[in-house]
């Protein structure tokens, strides 16, 4: 969820879609506020939002149901006062992860880099077989145990826990894994490598050949993995193995000599 918004309150009267835009989008603001000010108490929101006491309590209670925001006690600097402090509300890890981060250029950078010294595209491969192959060694015991008629759903499943909102359906001649999410879209846009090392790590962990049929990174809507029904009567899948080019190009990443 994205907390961008600035609409106000709906008004009353107002159809109930359109009430619970409103509402959305003033949680949003006071999430906001949150990012932007620090840890803030319903007097500091509701002054700088120009809402009533009650109205921030209500989004805050959303918020803190979501996980979004958490109630601490405020600091107190110099003389106490009578009574309680003010709960300040802070934002959470998962709040925080809400709004957009620079993690996708921080990556576009990096790679754009290793593209631009010693290895160029192939170095970039390395990279993205040896980034694979080690989320591919916390997959293997699951596919593995699934047995040959299960191993695409299993695989799906454990890229599901991942972020990739992945499934399995029977196809007329195989199956398709699908992904209906990918976390890494942006930067495979400009090195289709991701792709190209994740294609290859699921031939490994299926025991087959499997082709990539779309990919959200190229426009399309789901990550299209199609599997022959060859892969039912294979023996356990090899385990990933970087080729001595890979391993060459990953040294030279490291900055170590390559065996």
């Amino acid at each position: 969820m994205k907390y961008d918004g600035e609409d106000r309150e709906a008004p009353t009267g107002a159809p109930q879609e359109e009430i619970a835009t409103g509402e959305r989008s003033t949680r949003n603001r006071v999430a906001r506020s949150i990012l932007d000010h620090g840890p803030s108490t319903v007097a500091e929101l509701a002054g700088r939002l120009g809402l009533t006491h009650a109205a921030v309590r209500r989004h805050l209670d959303a918020l803190v149901a979501d996980d979004v925001v958490q109630p601490r006690e405020q600091r107190v600097y110099g003389a106490r006062t009578r009574g309680r402090p003010a709960k300040a509300f802070a934002l959470t890890d998962c709040g925080r992860d809400a709004f957009d981060q620079s993690y996708d250029k921080l990556a576009m950078d990096a790679l754009s880099w290793i593209a631009a010294r010693e290895g160029g595209d192939e170095a970039v491969l390395a990279f993205a077989r040896a980034r694979f192959a080690e989320q591919a060694a916390n997959y293997r015991e699951t596919v593995e145990a699934a047995g040959p008629e299960k191993r695409a759903e299993a695989l799906a499943k454990a890229l599901s826990a991942d972020g990739y909102a992945a499934t399995a359906r029977s196809a007329p001649v195989g199956e398709q894994l699908c992904q209906h999410h990918c976390p890494v879209v942006h930067v495979a846009e400009k090195f289709p490598q991701l792709c190209e090392a994740e294609t290859e790590i699921f031939s490994q962990l299926l025991g087959t050949h499997v082709q990539r049929l779309a990919t959200i990174a190229h426009g399309d809507g789901v990550c299209t993995t199609f599997i022959p029904k060859a892969s039912h009567a294979s023996a356990s899948p090899p385990a990933p193995q970087l080729s001595t080019t890979t391993h060459k190009a990953s040294a030279r990443i490291a900055g170590r000599n390559p065996a």
